[in-house]
């Protein structure tokens, strides 16, 4: 499988994943800062929170990294949780925006 069409489907994934407080995806919600795809299907994930006392912020990580296993051609899944920039609105997709009534 070709390394975009492995990412591809891992954002899709990821946009299956939803802070239960949020009626939007982590992905939309800018959440999800970055994907690499490494040789033998090894996926490394940047991600946040929208606040370090988030009260899914020990189950969140874990749902990503289950989501993301469960793609074929996917082998191993690290997610890195980073409060480094921190999580702001300006983040979201404008599709996050609107469902969340922002415009």
């Amino acid at each position: 499988m070709e390394i975009s069409e492995l990412e591809n489907k891992i954002i899709e994934a990821l946009k299956l994943v939803y802070d239960p407080e949020i009626p939007v995806n982590i992905y939309e919600m800018g959440m999800i800062y970055e994907i690499k795809v490494k040789e033998g299907g090894n996926i490394y994930i940047k991600m946040t929170l929208t606040s370090p006392a988030c009260p899914v912020a020990e189950s969140l990580p874990v749902d990503v990294k289950a989501r993301v296993e469960s793609i074929e051609g996917v082998n191993q899944v690290y997610v890195d949780v980073v409060w480094d920039p921190p999580w702001t609105q300006d983040m979201m997709s404008e599709e996050a925006k609107l469902e969340l009534g922002f415009f």
